[in-house]
């Protein structure tokens, strides 16, 4: 997959599908990279272009120093997209990467068609949990948060199901880069995106997992009432729920973004 400057910053990307066709913008959670998207791809890129793309610290990207905030992380996205050549699109985020669309939406409307936010908040967690989190890896890397952090990801059902799709998570949160991960929660740390909902004018669908403990239902809940033009849909999932719930996570995405199920 290719790399490209995106202001200063290296980025790693993947752009698939019809030149022409409208864009979609995929952007992961802390602590994975783009092949979060592995099971969403294939069906998008049918209808639409896709761009998934490793978020600054994380997969392939380039690892800058930390902290990092939210509004430098979306900032990342329009230089990306600007580098290709891409004026607008619909984004679709889970967690911190819904908390980037949140800021897009409300910030520059007019790069973004449709928005989807997905197992995500205005704020997410405490300062204190998130300090906490940033101290753990730094003294011991990334295995020794990453059980905590999968039990999270996915429920218990699923751990039991689908241990080799929890196996393939857990090896990408391992291999993130320490300071890239610290650097992403320090971003969510400071971020309280509260105030901006009421400004997001792009339809938008709002995804959340009904056995989410990270972001619950009533936090999905909360965006769908604050932003003007939103729908929301709870799945039978934990946080992760592009890969705990895939097709129906990938009806409810290719429906809204197509038209037939929008707000």
């Amino acid at each position: 997959m290719p790399t490209t400057n995106a202001g200063d910053l290296r980025v790693h990307y993947e752009l698939l599908g019809r030149e022409g066709a409208p864009l979609v913008v995929l952007s992961h959670s802390l602590g994975m990279d783009l092949s979060m998207w592995d099971s969403q791809t294939p069906a998008l890129a049918q209808r639409f272009r896709v761009l998934r793309y490793d978020t600054r610290g994380h997969g392939q990207t380039a690892v800058t120093s930390g902290p990092y905030a939210l509004d430098q992380l979306a900032g990342d996205v329009l230089r990306l997209m600007d580098a290709l050549g891409l004026a607008r699109a619909h984004f679709c985020g889970l967690s911190l990467g819904g908390m980037i669309g949140m800021w897009l939406g409300a910030h520059a409307p007019g790069r973004i068609e449709k928005l989807v936010l997905c197992n995500t908040g205005s704020r997410i967690g405490t300062a204190e949990r998130w300090n906490e989190r940033i101290e753990s890896v730094r003294r011991g890397g990334m295995k020794g948060v990453a059980s905590a952090v999968v039990e999270r990801w996915f429920s218990s059902e699923f751990r039991e199901s689908s241990p080799e799709v929890v196996e393939r998570a857990r090896v990408r949160l391992e291999a993130t880069p320490p300071e890239g991960y610290a650097g992403g929660c320090a971003a969510i740390r400071d971020a309280d995106l509260g105030r901006d909902l009421a400004a997001i004018r792009p339809p938008t669908l709002v995804i959340a997992g009904a056995k989410d403990p990270a972001t619950p239902p009533a936090d999905g809940r909360r965006l769908a009432d604050a932003i003007p033009q939103a729908r929301y849909v709870a799945l039978p999932a934990s946080h992760l729920s592009c890969l705990e719930a895939a097709e129906a996570f990938t009806s409810e995405l290719n429906a809204f973004l197509a038209g037939d199920g929008g707000a």
